[in-house]
C-alpha cells in the first residue's frame, strides 16, 4: 500500500471510532424504559397494581381523569403493588395507568424555611410562594452512631418556672408531654415555643384540627417567633401517608440545623397521631392488629422516629424534642403512652383533675420525670426538688383526711410541713400564659419557698403543730 492509502484509511478509521463515540453517548442519554402498570384494586385508602416494579418508598404516578395522581409503594405481595395515596384520590378508576417514578428519599432544607408554613410533602401553605434551597436532606434522616453522640449536660430553659425547677430539661434532651383533650398541652407547648432558649424552633403538627395550625401560628409563636420557625402542618384530613412524612420532615429539617451546629426544640403535636397515620396503613395492607388494635411496625415507627433526635456529634448542635402524647380516655396505660415512655428521656404529665381546680399549667408533679434532670443540675437543686416532691406526695397521700378535718396535725413531719408550705407551693406552680420565668429565677424561686436548714425546718414544723 501507499503512502496515501495508508493516510485514507487512517482518516475513515478515525471517522468510525468519532461515529461510534456519538452513538454511545446518544444512547447513555436516552431515557431509561419503565414499564407501566395497571391500577387493579382499591379498598379505603390502599390501591393495588400490578405489571410494574418499584421499591417500598418509590413514588408512582396515576394517570387519573381529574390529572395525576402521587402514591407511595408501601408494600408488595408477589406481582402486585400496594400503594398509599399522598393526595386526593378523586378521579380514579380501575385500569388507570400506573407510572413507577423517583424515590421520596430528598426534601429540600435550609434558611428558605424559616418564618414559613408547609405541609407532610414540603409545599408551601402560607402566600409566600414557593421556596428554593441548594440543601436537601434524606426525608428518613441518616443514623448517627450512639457513641458518638454527645452527653446531656446543659440545662435547657424553657421559662416554665415548674418545669425549669422540678423536671429540668437538657438540652438534646426528649420529652413527652402526656395529657387528656383539652387540658391545656396546646397552651403549654405556646408557652415553650416563645420563651425557650433556642436558636430555632420547628414545630410539627400532626393530624389535630386544622384549624388549629393558624391559631397556634398567631397566638402561640407570633410574628417575633416565626423568624425563627419552621412550621411543618400535615392536619387530620391530611391522607395518613402525608401525615407521616409530616413528622418525618419536621425532624428532617431539624436535623440540618444540627448539623449546623445550632440548638434546635422540635415540638410535635402529636406522636399519637403518628402513631395512629402509620396502624391506618398497616391494617390496609393486612398487617394483624396486636394491641388495642395497633400492629407491630407502629411500635417500631416510634423509636425510628423519636430517636433521630437528642444531641449529635461532638462539636455539633443538638435537638431538643417535645413530643404530645395523648392519653385517650386520660388512659396512662395506653399503648402510645406505654411506648413512649419507655422511648423517651422523660415525660410530663397533664392533669384533669388539676386542670379543673384552676391550676395551669396543670402539670402533675408526682406522677412526672425528667430522667436527665440530675445530670444538669447541682446537689443543691437536686435537694430541693426531692423536698419538693416529697411534700407534694405526702399532702397528696392525706388529702382526703385533711378535706375532713381527719388528720391530727403531729403525727407526721412531713404532712406538717406540706401543710404549712402547701399554699406557697400551689403558688409555685402556678403561671400565667404570658408569663416568663427563666432557669435562675426558677431556682430562686424554688430556694426560697421553704427553709432548707434542718433546724428551721423543725421550727417551721413546730409552730404547724402549735397553730
Amino acid at each position: 500500500m501507499t503512502d496515501v492509502d495508508d493516510s485514507r484509511l487512517a482518516a475513515l478509521q478515525k471517522r468510525w471510532v468519532t461515529g461510534l463515540e456519538r452513538a454511545n453517548a446518544s444512547v447513555a442519554g436516552a431515557a431509561t424504559l419503565v414499564p407501566e402498570g395497571r391500577l387493579r384494586r382499591m379498598v379505603g385508602l390502599t390501591l393495588e397494581a400490578e405489571g410494574c416494579q418499584a421499591a417500598v418508598g418509590d413514588l408512582c404516578s396515576i394517570n387519573a381523569s381529574s390529572g395525576p395522581v402521587d402514591a407511595e409503594v408501601v408494600g408488595f405481595s408477589d406481582d402486585r403493588l400496594f400503594l398509599m395515596p399522598t393526595g386526593r384520590v378523586q378521579g380514579l378508576t380501575g385500569n388507570l395507568r400506573v407510572k413507577p417514578g423517583r424515590r421520596t428519599s430528598k426534601v429540600l432544607v435550609g434558611d428558605a424555611l424559616l418564618g414559613r408554613v408547609i405541609d407532610g410533602a414540603g409545599k408551601p401553605l402560607d402566600s409566600l410562594g414557593n421556596y428554593t434551597s441548594e440543601s436537601s436532606e434524606p426525608l428518613h434522616g441518616r443514623a448517627i452512631n450512639p457513641l458518638d453522640r454527645e452527653p446531656v449536660e446543659q440545662v435547657l430553659d424553657v421559662g416554665v418556672r415548674s418545669i425549669n425547677s422540678l423536671l429540668t430539661i437538657g438540652r438534646g434532651q426528649r420529652v413527652g408531654l402526656f395529657a387528656g383533650s383539652g387540658v391545656g398541652k396546646s397552651v403549654l407547648l405556646g408557652m415553650m415555643t416563645k420563651f425557650t432558649d433556642a436558636d430555632v424552633v420547628v414545630v410539627g403538627l400532626i393530624g389535630e384540627r386544622g384549624r388549629e395550625v393558624r391559631e397556634f401560628i398567631e397566638h402561640n409563636i407570633g410574628p417575633e417567633g416565626m423568624q425563627r420557625s419552621v412550621v411543618v402542618a400535615s392536619p387530620a384530613d391530611d391522607p395518613p401517608l402525608l401525615r407521616l412524612h409530616g413528622a418525618m420532615l419536621a425532624t428532617t429539617i431539624a436535623e440540618h440545623f444540627r448539623a449546623r451546629g445550632l440548638n434546635v426544640l422540635l415540638l410535635m403535636d402529636s406522636l399519637t397521631r403518628f402513631a395512629q397515620a402509620q396502624r391506618e396503613i398497616a391494617l390496609s395492607i393486612g398487617e394483624p392488629p396486636v394491641t388495642r388494635g395497633y400492629p407491630p411496625s407502629v411500635f417500631s415507627r416510634l423509636p425510628q422516629l423519636c430517636e433521630r433526635a437528642g444531641n449529635g456529634a461532638a462539636g455539633g448542635g443538638s435537638i431538643t424534642a417535645i413530643y404530645t402524647v395523648l392519653a385517650e380516655g386520660d388512659d396512662q396505660n395506653d399503648p402510645v403512652v406505654d411506648a413512649a415512655r419507655a422511648i423517651l428521656d422523660g415525660h410530663i404529665v397533664l392533669s384533669r383533675d388539676i386542670a379543673s381546680g384552676g391550676l395551669f399549667p396543670a402539670i402533675d408533679i408526682a406522677v412526672s420525670a425528667s430522667r436527665t434532670m440530675n445530670q444538669v443540675i447541682n446537689d443543691e437543686h437536686s435537694s430541693l426538688a426531692r423536698m419538693f416532691r416529697r411534700l407534694y406526695a405526702a399532702y397528696q397521700e392525706h388529702q382526703d383526711l385533711l378535706s375532713v378535718g381527719a388528720y391530727q396535725h403531729g403525727s407526721n413531719a412531713d404532712v406538717d410541713m406540706a401543710i404549712a408550705c402547701w399554699p406557697s407551693m400551689q403558688e409555685f406552680l402556678r403561671q400565667e400564659s404570658a408569663e416568663r420565668c427563666d432557669f435562675a429565677d426558677s431556682f430562686a424561686r424554688l430556694k426560697a419557698l421553704f427553709p432548707t436548714d434542718a433546724n428551721a425546718v423543725a421550727a417551721v414544723a413546730s409552730a404547724t403543730v402549735a397553730a
